[in-house]
């Protein structure tokens, strides 16, 4: 398999800066400690965290400077300390990933309304979505950065031609480095089609698409959808891992099948591009339909899109009015990659669309592809440009098993409800000009509204992202603090204004604060895992000295030693590290499995659990090209909630399994309309205060009795609005202004959940078949007799008049 290039590319600055950026430290272990027992605090009762003091204590003195010298030494020659670990336990997780760990995005609707209709819009999508594959492999995509500071890219080019395969030992990641093809999913049924020449550029024009597409569409019409979902075989996706596994083997082992064929055209397409017929009226449904598809059953066979999926690749979804959004699977890519996808596809959908109409429109990509109806067809070498549809041979076994997997996702999509907040009350502008981080005021929203429904506080999540150092991802920031608990209580109570905003402020700066240590990668959470999975490490090869990884090898360390097996979480998602940690809890069989070697104290000790049990798992990710983008909750009590902070208003999605999430959303509402109300109470109090000497002199200073004095006292006076007054300038105190605060408070806005949640990297090097193409270069006959029978994969579709 391709690997990232050592040095990039002559020219190319996509990962010009992946050899300078530091590798994620390894924190002091007191420190973590201590931020452990921060953490927990609020979260505890006097009793059971006196009892967690001491287990951290015994660690200290114990475990914990043994473990932390074992991390040390692992982590010698590693790209980063974390990286193996993370990877087992997501590639390791038996779960479906369908509502556990895939998230979504809805985009914002074309600009232009003659735009969204179905074909147009998916069409309009898919030459975006190539154009941003070209950037990335030609290395012209211009870096991430955070104010001037450059970001780790290596995700971008796991981001295409992946795909998540389970097998009896844990799942692997697959990729075709040289994919040039897509998969389109219509009613259940599968197409294919290249789209790409072997150096990258396009091979199609949005109108050639656009003809594929309609007449997909119509072939796979002719089909009824009742007849097509009993062959939907994209269902068998949201199976349980090890169920998905022995059906993938009865998929590809059964002789004189073509299922292996079109196995293969599946996991080595460049994406997914899921073409459904319904036209979701809401936004909840609209959100519920690119997380884990509609749920309809007539007659007793389902034909919601939920059997229009594969949920093992990153998926494009476009619905019958041109609704799009897009569904990944995120063990190699968090939301920070797939989100500069989405808004940079967004964009040249748009800037596309203008260079219709003046050529010269600005382009996001510093080269094109050739015009392709300007080229030689001869130059793009042996493709397939019509649309073949692929022909499953469904045996008694197959058919079963689709049914069963149907019924499975219907009872999970029915276990899950789905709520969303378009407020347009105000957003970033209004947060900032009160002095505020947007990310602390919104998280504070969320430790309020929970408070005010439940009078109690919960465990939090946020991720913030790592990407600063090489293969970062995210760390855990705790949102649940003393000042965060003292805020809500002032809140709820009979207090005065100013007392409830200087409350507010406090618990708002504890989280930048927090943040900003997690940014660093001084957060708890990553190194208490890290030394949990070195015990768990040593204890195998005490024990077994078993192979380590299932499935899974570091991408960087070819022929290091592989790494500890970490089992798989025992949550519902692994969308958030302390998750996955759940899976060696006091009393399971890391005891029995032991003997001699006692668990760690910390590990045993309630405040682990506590901490691990996410109820709100909350990520803010996106900008303006987004509507929408949320996540299923990561257990069983708890919410997800993803949110969009822009400029004049704040989406929200939450998800639970049936917890009141209207309700939930409801309060959401009232609090932020509340505490704008008491935001302005105090403002105008405080306006008095904060007038420059120039204006002292007006309330006692009698006016001259001269014409002209009298001239200047005719009309009423005006005090100005809030927002003027805010902007005044500093007084003699030494005051600062809102507007200024805001600049020092909102230094955390691209930080605080921008990396959404929790991602692996992707693999690097496919087992028999990556192997196989690293150790030589196949022959030009071999490869033009595979090229052959590639294109007679499927049936080959007539092309209709567009």
């Amino acid at each position: 398999m391709e690997t990232i290039p050592e040095k990039p590319k002559e020219g190319g600055i996509t990962f010009a800066s992946q050899d300078s950026l530091p590798k994620l430290p390894i924190p002091e272990l007191e420190q973590t400690c201590k931020k452990y027992l921060a953490a927990l605090k609020p979260l505890q009762g006097p009793r059971e965290h006196s009892e967690t003091k001491i287990a951290v204590q015994e660690f200290l003195k114990k475990d914990g400077p043994e473990l932390q010298r074992k991390l040390q030494e692992y982590a010698v020659g590693k790209t980063s300390y974390i990286e193996q670990f993370w990877y087992d336990s997501y590639l390791n997780f038996d779960n479906p990933v369908v509502l556990n760990l895939n998230p979504f995005f809805l985009l914002e609707d074309d600009p232009t309304p003659a735009r969204n209709n179905q074909v147009t819009r998916a069409a309009s999508l898919v030459v975006s979505a190539l154009e941003f594959v070209r950037a990335v492999r030609r290395e012209e995509l211009p870096p991430d950065q955070i104010k001037g500071v450059p970001l780790d890219m290596y995700q971008y080019s796991r981001l295409f031609g992946t795909a998540r395969v389970p097998t009896e030992n844990g799942c692997q990641i697959e990729q075709d480095p040289d994919s040039k093809h897509v998969v389109v999913l219509c009613h259940g049924q599968f197409y294919w089609f290249d789209v790409l020449d072997d150096n990258s550029d396009l091979i199609m024009s949005e109108r050639d698409i656009s003809i594929n597409l309609q007449t997909i569409i119509d072939d796979a019409a002719q089909t009824p959808i009742q007849e097509a979902a009993k062959g939907a075989l994209g269902i068998l996706s949201t199976e349980n891992r090890k169920t998905w596994s022995g059906l993938r083997d009865v998929l590809t082992k059964e002789e004189g099948s073509n299922n292996a064929d079109c196995l293969g055209i599946v996991d080595s397409a460049l994406f997914m591009l899921c073409l459904d017929y319904t036209e979701p009226a809401t936004a909840a449904a609209l959100c519920q339909n690119m997380l884990c598809g509609t749920n309809e059953v007539v007659k007793g066979v389902q034909i919601g899109t939920c059997i229009n999926r594969w949920y093992d690749k990153l998926q494009i979804i476009v619905c019958k009015n041109g609704s799009a959004g897009i569904n990944f699977e995120h063990t190699g890519v968090d939301g920070h990659t797939v989100l500069r996808f989405a808004s940079d596809v967004y964009t040249d959908t748009i800037l596309r669309f203008a260079r219709t109409i003046n050529g010269q429109a600005p382009s996001l990509w510093k080269t094109a592809s050739p015009d392709p109806s300007k080229r030689d067809p001869e130059s793009f070498g042996d493709v397939t440009t019509t649309p073949h549809k692929l022909e499953w041979d469904m045996s008694p076994e197959l058919n079963i098993a689709v049914r069963f997997a149907e019924t499975r996702l219907a009872d999970l999509i029915s276990q899950n409800e789905f709520e969303c907040l378009d407020f347009a009350g105000y957003g970033k502008n209004y947060i900032t000009s009160a002095g505020f981080s947007p990310d602390a005021f919104v998280q504070m929203a969320f430790q309020a509204a929970y408070y005010g429904l439940y009078g109690r506080v919960e465990c939090t999540y946020e991720p913030s992202m790592t990407k600063a150092f090489l293969h970062g991802r995210t760390e855990a920031v705790r949102t649940v603090s003393e000042e965060s608990v003292n805020f809500v209580q002032t809140f709820w109570a009979d207090n005065p204004a100013e007392e409830k905003v200087e409350a507010l402020r406090k618990a708002c700066q504890q989280h930048v604060n927090n943040t900003k240590e997690c940014s660093k990668g001084k957060g708890c959470d990553r190194h208490l895992y890290a030394l949990f999975c070195v015990w768990q490490r040593y204890l195998d090869a005490e024990n077994s000295r078993s192979p380590s990884s299932m499935g899974y090898s570091s991408p960087i360390e070819n022929g290091s030693e592989q790494g500890s097996i970490v089992g798989s979480p025992g949550q519902e998602s692994v969308l958030s590290m302390n998750e996955e940690v759940r899976s060696r809890q006091r009393g399971d069989s890391t005891n029995s499995r032991c003997g001699e070697h006692q668990v760690p104290a910390i590990f045993t000790d309630a405040g682990w659990d506590k901490l691990n049990n996410t109820i709100l798992s909350t990520s803010n990710c996106g900008n303006p090209s987004l509507r929408q983008f949320g996540f299923g909750p990561t257990s069983g009590g708890g919410f997800g909630i993803g949110y969009i902070i822009k400029d004049e208003g704040i989406n929200i999605c939450a998800s639970s399994k049936h917890r009141q999430t209207k309700r939930f959303v409801d309060t959401l509402e009232s609090y932020l309309l509340e505490i704008r109300r008491v935001l302005r109470i105090t403002n105008r109090k405080s306006a008095s205060s904060r007038q420059t000497r120039a204006r002292e002199i007006d309330p006692d200073v009698k006016p001259r009795s001269s014409h002209h004095q009298r001239l200047k006292t005719r009309g009423r006076m005006i005090t100005g609005t809030d927002s003027l007054r805010a902007l005044a300038t500093r007084s003699s105190t030494g005051t600062r202004s809102p507007t200024e605060e805001s600049l020092m408070m909102s230094e955390d806005d691209e930080l605080g959940g921008y990396g959404f949640f929790d991602a692996g990297m992707l693999l690097q090097a496919l087992k028999a078949r990556g192997e196989a193409l690293d150790q030589s270069e196949p022959k030009a006959s071999e490869r033009a007799a595979a090229n052959a029978r590639r294109r007679e994969i499927g049936k080959k579709l007539r092309l209709v008049e567009y």
